[in-house]
């Protein structure tokens, strides 16, 4: 096989490659409380949320396979075990099952630090120029930022 490059070199690439798996353990904790979210949810906004939840939890399962195959393309393996995203979420997870509004509030936070991990993402891709893990980050980002305010204003 031969040597990998894309102008970007071995050590930033490792750096970056780190960021990303806490991006993918975050995005994939976020998946996995959103799914059962949308399971579990009840109440008076039932039908509201669960169609909602679905679109996100749908959403966050592209994503997810998005950023493994960055980090990937950088050429360093992508965490796939709970064991390893636990250790890198920054996403705690949830015991039993809340109100619907502490669900909401839940994912509000969830999106949030998601948006946080990006910006450090962005930091460490914008630094090599590695504009195709910015881009990336830049796009997650605009996402999460904005599921965090319609999330946020429907527990106004």
């Amino acid at each position: 096989m031969t040597q990998m490059d894309i102008g970007i070199s071995k050590a930033d690439r490792e750096t970056i490659a780190e960021s990303l798996k806490h991006l993918l353990a975050d995005t994939y904790t976020l998946y996995l409380q959103t799914h059962n979210f949308h399971w579990n949810v009840t109440g008076p906004q039932f039908r509201e949320l669960h169609l909602m939840f679905e679109e996100h939890y749908n959403e966050l399962a592209i994503a997810v396979d998005d950023i493994a195959e960055r980090i990937r393309t950088l050429d360093v393996a992508a965490p796939g075990t709970y064991k390893e995203f636990v250790r890198l979420s920054n996403i705690k997870e949830v015991e039993g099952v809340p109100s619907a509004k502490e669900m909401v509030d839940i994912l509000t936070q969830g999106h949030e630090t998601v948006v946080k991990t990006c910006r450090e993402v962005l930091k460490h891709s914008q630094k090599a120029d590695d504009e195709s893990t910015s881009a990336l980050a830049s796009d997650r980002m605009r996402v999460h930022e904005k599921t965090a305010w319609m999330l946020r204003v429907l527990n106004k």
